[in-house]
């Protein structure tokens, strides 16, 4: 596990954009694993300027997000599939059919699932992006959630459920209730892992994650495991590490 502190949020997402952007230069028919919230805007950011500017090509890329609220179809505002066309995907060189999202309006849920779990198989995810939430969960595979998950359907956690508020609002009762999410085994998975945190309230999440022991109760700290794994913070996310 490596980390990297940097200064600030910018710097978060300058770093971050340096290490994508060497794997899809050196191999442009990646499979990059893709996380929403507000964490990988500032690299979805300098991914557009890249491609626009000719420095990146998308054109063979493929991606796999980490999730989807239940109960949200592709077309609602909030929804990650419109996140990921507002953030990235309508101003890249990128095939929207190789861009796939948990679809969480479907009628049935599991089988939903299923399927996801069915196209996650078919592929080998290059470099899996995350974020971390303040209870140290990754995707939204909350605090409990077994080692050997796939995508399966969560019930969120009522922190999860306050952190995204900012994005309905501020009303919690907007706020969908549960999600379907890539499981720790998918997200495990992967050749390479970034996660990228910013901000004090992420500090307890870091240093459980990074230095104290793996637990199910801190699902990022399963990281611990995997063979590859870089984490770029900002001081204030890395400003409960011993050692920095």
């Amino acid at each position: 596990m490596k980390v990297i502190v940097v200064k600030d949020y910018e710097e978060v997402s300058a770093k971050a954009y340096e290490i994508m952007a060497e794997l899809i230069s050196n191999k442009p028919d990646c499979t990059l694993g893709l996380a929403t919230g507000g964490t990988p805007v500032g690299l979805y950011k300098k991914l557009i300027e890249a491609n626009k500017a000719g420095k990146l090509d998308f054109s063979k890329v493929q991606t796999v997000n980490l999730d989807e609220y239940v109960g949200i179809d592709y077309e609602h505002p909030e929804s990650y599939h419109k996140f990921m066309n507002r953030n990235l995907f309508d101003h890249i060189n990128i095939d929207k059919a190789n861009t796939h999202v948990p679809d969480g309006g479907a009628s049935d849920p599991q089988v939903a699932c299923d399927e996801y779990n069915k196209l996650l198989a078919s592929k080998t995810i290059d470099m899996q992006l995350l974020g971390i939430g303040g209870n140290g969960h990754i995707a939204f595979n909350e605090p409990g959630t077994p080692v050997d998950s796939v995508t399966h359907i969560v019930h969120l956690d009522e922190r999860t459920i306050k952190d995204n508020a900012r994005f309905f609002n501020n009303d919690m009762d907007l706020v969908p209730k549960s999600a379907m999410t890539m499981g720790i085994k998918n997200i495990m998975a992967a050749k390479k892992v970034l996660l990228l945190a910013s901000g004090a309230n992420k500090a307890d999440a870091v240093f459980n994650t990074v230095e104290a022991k793996p637990t199910t109760k801190v699902p990022a700290s399963v990281l611990q495991n995997h063979p590859d794994v870089t984490i770029i913070c900002d001081e204030a996310a890395a400003s409960k590490l011993t050692n920095k």
